[in-house]
């Protein structure tokens, strides 16, 4: 019984640690997804954004993904 503690702790530690990293890694990312579309919206008169600037805004983002592949 002692042997199993030795080894289900260790491997107990390494799947917390792995949660707590893939669940920051997932917060960084959808916090800077919500700061991108923030700044891209950049209406200051409060409207709705027309079609052409959502394409646009999607063209501009598909040429970004584009360069970074």
């Amino acid at each position: 019984m002692d042997g199993v503690t030795q080894v289900v702790f260790p491997v107990l530690g390494i799947v917390a640690a792995a949660a707590v990293t893939f669940y920051a890694v997932s917060f960084a990312e959808m916090r800077e997804k919500s700061f991108r579309e923030l700044e891209d919206s950049g209406n200051e008169d409060g409207g709705f954004d027309s079609s052409r600037s959502s394409r646009k805004r999607r063209a501009r983002r598909k040429a970004e993904k584009d360069a970074k592949s």
